[in-house]
């Protein structure tokens, strides 16, 4: 999936690491852009969020949805950990690992044990053994309310009490809303004394919280996932319209500014996927030999057609390949000091580069004047406020929407 993404607010994979002889293979490396931050350090900060942060965060959540949905796909994962953020607000939905392509056929059962319990939609609290993509939408309502007012939305210790608690915002649902949960679970509501809606409770969310802020939120936590709100309808919502102006305005990578200082905005604000994903091919593995292959031709196949032909004068950086094995042997202060940064640029292990290793990097993000620095002769180029973002926003960072930001080329070396 990560190879398949290419869209904006949707991380996908920059490069894979070259496997070892199949005997030796036991880990993949997969490089993706390195972000500074996520929501869910942002949410419990003390960085203040105005109402155009939020509806620059949200634009983005429905945008990178809108996407994913046009190719089938259910993220089925959606909470502020999993929104990567940039200090510039720039937003990427990151972590795939409980995605699976839309099943058409409803017969078949879908995994219930998916989703965190905070952002869990209430048919799948309810055992609903078929879903859609309405279960992204619900979790996006969560985010949308957390955001408002810095708390979990429907934070419980079991799925029982997180279904209570969306009952008391909610109120008790229908029969016909309850048409896919199981049968254990409608005994269990029908028991339990009718409790009326009290919507109103979300005006005292935040200050921001205004009668367009709850109509949409309304249209998200929805109990029946038929009558919810899609991803493109919510990005038709007139809360939206000033997120995606300001996104498109100084934001986004589709628009540009001429050289007279016009903007040339794109004419498909959200787009969508080319095509569906398809998925067959996994579905055919059957053995981990099998999965094994499959990843080293699929790294191999990527770094044949990430080479340039002899005949085009383009720079170019090889795939970084990890060694044949693992050796710790020890590197010189200066070298190791280098290896540090760059393991921590791309979230990879330190031992996998010994002082023998050769390491070129393709490319790094980073703002506008960002600094470079010669450590014992390869050089790392680090962004200002790196460290202060990647951690945590607690220690004084800020966010700034439409901050600039530009891509560079770093090589480093040991020998």
């Amino acid at each position: 999936m990560l190879c398949f993404f290419k869209h904006e607010n949707v991380l996908s994979a920059l490069d894979i690491l070259q496997p070892p002889h199949l005997d030796f293979f036991q880990e993949i490396y997969v490089i993706t852009e390195l972000l500074q931050s996520d929501l869910h350090k942002v949410i419990v900060s003390h960085q203040p969020l105005s109402s155009d942060h939020i509806k620059v965060f949200l634009y983005q959540i429905l945008r990178g949805l809108k996407y994913l949905h046009s190719a089938r796909i259910l993220h089925r994962d959606i909470k502020p950990g999993n929104l990567l953020v940039n200090s510039n607000c720039v937003l990427k939905i990151c972590d795939f690992g409980l995605a699976r392509v839309e099943e058409p056929d409803s017969s078949k059962a879908m995994t219930q044990e998916v989703v965190t319990q905070y952002y869990r939609a209430p048919e799948i609290l309810m055992g609903a053994k078929h879903y859609s993509a309405a279960v992204d939408v619900w979790s996006v309502g969560c985010i949308f309310g957390e955001l408002l007012g810095r708390r979990i939305l429907f934070q419980a210790q079991n799925p029982v009490q997180q279904l209570e608690l969306i009952t008391e915002l909610l109120g008790t649902p229908s029969l016909e809303d309850m048409k896919y949960a199981c049968e254990g679970a409608k005994s269990h509501m029908l028991r339990r004394p009718p409790k009326p809606p009290s919507l109103s409770a979300l005006y005292t969310l935040s200050s921001q919280a205004t009668h367009e802020v709850v109509h949409l939120l309304c249209q998200m936590l929805v109990f029946d996932p038929d009558k919810r709100i899609s991803v493109t309808d919510a990005l038709a919502h007139p809360y939206l319209d000033e997120g995606r102006l300001r996104y498109h305005s100084c934001m986004c990578k589709c628009c540009y500014t001429t050289a007279s200082g016009m903007r040339q905005y794109t004419s498909e604000f959200e787009t969508t996927a080319p095509h569906p994903f398809d998925d067959h091919w996994e579905k055919k593995l059957t053995s981990i030999q099998q999965v094994k292959v499959a990843c080293r031709c699929a790294s191999t196949l990527r770094a044949r057609r990430s080479r340039v032909s002899p005949g085009k004068s383009v720079h170019h950086t090889p795939t970084i390949r990890p060694p044949f094995r693992r050796r710790k042997a020890a590197a010189r202060p200066a070298q190791r000091h280098c290896i540090a940064n760059l393991c921590a640029i791309y979230h990879t292990d330190i031992n996998m580069f010994d002082s023998g290793t050769s390491v070129r990097v393709a490319t790094f993000t980073a703002p506008m004047g960002g600094r470079s620095s010669k450590i014992g002769g390869p050089q790392i180029t680090r962004a200002p406020g790196y460290s202060r973002f990647a951690g945590s926003f607690r220690s004084g960072g800020s966010l700034e929407i439409g901050r600039c930001w530009t891509t560079f080329p770093i090589v480093v070396e040991f020998s």
